[in-house]
């Protein structure tokens, strides 16, 4: 472990957590300390639900580590039952309650309630959230799960749509295109589990035909077990992306035995034409860095390059569970990935690619602001703001066109930025001109104004200029000369040239045109 300011994803009880507050019906008790219990926030703060997760603390203070913690727990269980009166409870520790190994899912059993008590494993100090989602999703279906599928007998398919959670990045709006695309290839939905399944819904997931895992870090492992007992179908093309959606519809028609070409035909999308209308000309071979969630990575990563025409000059995650996928992926397009949870490294990851656009969560939205870069947040983490009123969908056809504006609008601002910096210094638009509709009678002739120079870099090398090679420097015409001084800069500080001179300006005007 270690210290730091930001972190992509919390301990894995927050990833139960997810799973619980997703579900009705199910409550989770959490054996944590006073302190622990800052969580509630996540969900009511910055997803803005009406209600607080169905989670009841321990909250054992320093003084009752000396007494019986366990009765506590066994304390704080039954209350809670006695309380809420859930269909099932999940029981397990937070990271700092695991040090003292009271065993929460014997405690709980101990105590035989007349419903399902599922305990949870989750090793807080070598796992993450995604990981808690996934494998708490998993221990519900296993011991859940039931059903027989019936015969079709003229009746219509029949499916699961598996993966949404509380704190999830769009995964509200994501499902009611996917629905919508289920409906329209006549394919009824049995369960949508966890987001606002019950424990009972859960035991009907037996009954279908196959499952949709929308999001593998959550439900691949829950999708399998499936599989395995039930000999249900996975269905794992995720559909963000007008081409992804297509396979999807494909894939989804053949394992039901359904006719995909009346969804295919009417597909809505305004992506493929936007992306190569006039305004778009502008757009090709930028340099994009991708990061996040391998879902939501991997998924623009194909997007970037195949639809839009984007340059992908980094991709990378931090569900390392996915690593293997991401740097195949990263393979095809000619780089190496960046597989951290730290955010530094993928701050110098970004330095070092120089791309024009950033596509990543809520952290390198910062980075990119301090880098003076244009950036479209694709994945969580993610903040408040990442969760609007407004429908906004990453999947379906739908989800093509918010995927379009949300990465392309940045870049149209960046354009407009450009333009108003390339004209600062012109005879008639620099800020000390009259306006062009007057009479130029009595007004005195405009005085060029130089550009400001661009801001001083993090980098711990300092260079200067030398008057001479400021002077050089002006020559370079204004609407470049920007982009020819950080050039030169980058150049001296690869070299540790702490005086940039006339020498040293063409010898990177040269570095840099070969």
């Amino acid at each position: 472990m270690q210290l730091t300011l930001w972190t992509y994803e919390g301990p894995p009880h927050i990833g139960a957590m997810r799973i619980a507050t997703a579900m009705k019906g199910l409550h989770y008790v959490l054996h944590a300390p006073q302190g622990d219990t800052y969580a509630d926030l996540l969900f009511t703060m910055i997803e803005r639900r009406d209600a607080r997760p169905p989670v009841t603390y321990t909250t054992f203070q320093a003084r009752d580590l000396g007494a019986d913690t366990a009765a506590i727990f066994q304390d704080a269980v039954a209350q809670a039952y006695e309380r809420f009166r859930p269909e099932a409870m999940i029981v397990g520790a937070s990271c700092t309650a695991e040090l003292i190994q009271d065993d929460p899912g014997g405690l709980a059993r101990a105590l035989e309630l007349p419903i399902p008590v599922i305990p949870l494993e989750l090793p807080a100090y070598q796992k993450k959230e995604n990981w808690g989602a996934s494998e708490t999703f998993y221990r519900l279906v296993r011991a859940l799960a039931g059903g027989t599928l019936t015969p079709r007998d003229g009746r219509r398919p029949l499916c699961n749509v598996l993966g949404p959670t509380a704190l999830g990045f769009r995964h509200r709006d994501d499902l009611v295109e996917i629905t919508k695309i289920l409906g329209a290839l006549g394919i009824d939905v049995n369960v949508i589990a966890p987001l606002g399944a019950t424990p009972a819904d859960l035991g009907r997931l037996g009954v279908a035909d196959f499952n949709v895992i929308l999001y593998p870090e959550i439900a691949r492992a829950a999708g399998l077990h499936l599989q395995k007992t039930f000999g249900q179908a996975m269905v794992e093309t995720v559909p963000i992306g007008v081409q992804a959606t297509i396979r999807f519809v494909e894939e989804v028609a053949a394992v039901a035995g359904v006719d995909p070409a009346p969804v295919l035909a009417g597909a809505p999308s305004r992506l493929p034409w936007y992306s190569r209308s006039v305004d778009s000309t502008y757009l090709t071979d930028k340099r994009v860095f991708i990061f996040g969630d391998a879902t939501h990575a991997l998924a623009a990563a194909r997007v970037a390059a195949t639809e839009l025409g984007f340059k992908v000059v980094g991709l990378g995650t931090y569900t390392r569970e996915f690593a293997r996928e991401v740097r195949a992926e990263a393979a095809l397009h000619g780089i190496e990935a960046t597989i951290t949870d730290d955010y530094l490294d993928v701050e110098a990851a970004i330095q070092a690619a120089q791309p024009e656009l950033v596509l990543g969560t809520q952290m390198e939205r910062h980075i990119a602001k301090r880098l003076g870069l244009p950036c479209a947040v694709i994945s969580a983490p993610i903040h408040v703001q990442d969760f609007p009123a407004r429908h906004s969908p990453q999947m379906g056809f739908e989800g093509a066109n918010v995927l379009f504006d949300t990465w392309v609008h940045p870049l149209m601002m960046g354009l407009e930025e450009h333009l108003l910096g390339m004209f600062r210094e012109d005879s008639e638009f620099h800020g000390a001109a009259a306006p062009s509709h007057l009479p130029r009678h009595g007004v005195e002739a405009p005085v060029a104004v130089e550009a400001a120079p661009a801001p001083a870099s993090v980098d711990p090398i300092l260079v200067t200029w030398a008057t001479d090679a400021e002077k050089e420097l002006k020559k370079i015409p204004f609407f470049v000369r920007g982009k020819a001084r950080a050039n030169t800069e980058r150049f001296a500080r690869e070299r540790a040239l702490p005086l940039i001179t006339v020498e040293t300006l063409y010898d990177a005007k040269a570095h840099f045109g070969r």
